[in-house]
């Protein structure tokens, strides 16, 4: 079971500043799954949806695309920290992202997050930087490792 915290102010998320959270649950990415993201996003690589020509490539079969990847943050945050007591809480974007390591269709992944920055952005609210490493079971480099940016007010 993940250990959920709860944060209900800028300065509660100023103490957690350097504390890994984590890790998630682990979460398996399969094959209809990235289908559908493929569909969503009009992004057919054939990497990625192509099981049988997959399978001759060096990677050996489909591989995850790396903004789903990425695009799984927020649900893997919300695992992570509730935020109550904000009148507004937003995904300001991220200044880093890199997928160090392919994540092949079918592996499970979880996530750690480490608050590394809260810098006041006006009366009663932060940006807050939070660094997102994504582990795949069985894979010693991270799949993905990200610098998430949120917008927090009090």
């Amino acid at each position: 079971m993940v250990e959920v915290t709860t944060v209900s102010s800028i300065a509660e998320l100023k103490e957690l500043q350097g504390k890994e959270l984590g890790p998630t649950e682990w979460y398996t990415v399969d094959q209809d799954k990235v289908n559908a993201f493929a569909d969503a996003t009009e992004d057919h690589q054939w990497i990625h949806v192509d099981v049988e020509r997959a399978k001759a490539s060096p990677l050996g079969g489909t591989i995850v695309h790396g903004l789903f990847t990425l695009s799984l943050g927020p649900y893997f945050s919300e695992q992570l920290i509730q935020l109550e007591g904000f009148t507004h809480t937003l995904n300001y974007g991220y200044n880093k992202v890199r997928f160090p390591h392919p994540l092949p269709v079918g592996t499970r992944i979880r996530v750690t997050s480490t608050i590394s920055s809260v810098e006041e952005v006006g009366e009663g609210s932060a940006q807050v930087t939070t660094v997102q490493v994504y582990e795949a079971e069985g894979i010693e480099k991270p799949v993905c490792v990200a610098e998430a940016l949120g917008r927090y007010t009090e």
